[in-house]
């Protein structure tokens, strides 16, 4: 699903650069520009963040805490 339309960021964009190492919205901003034009998607960004990194936590506990 997409999460941010106007830079065409979906779900697993956001999942693939938390697996790169992406740990914060801000790093999403930076690597995927999410939420830097309307700025709508931003709540959407930062749950779907949150669902990847526990996803992450919950496979690879080590993995997570690494960055």
């Amino acid at each position: 699903m997409y999460v941010c339309i106007c830079n065409n960021v979906t779900e697993r964009d956001i999942e693939d650069a938390v697996r790169s190492g992406a740990r914060s919205l801000e790093c999403l901003e930076r690597r995927l520009a999410v939420s830097t034009c309307c700025g709508q998607c931003r709540c959407f960004a930062d749950d779907v963040l949150r669902e990847a990194l526990g996803s992450l936590e919950r496979e690879e506990p080590t993995l997570a805490l690494a960055s």
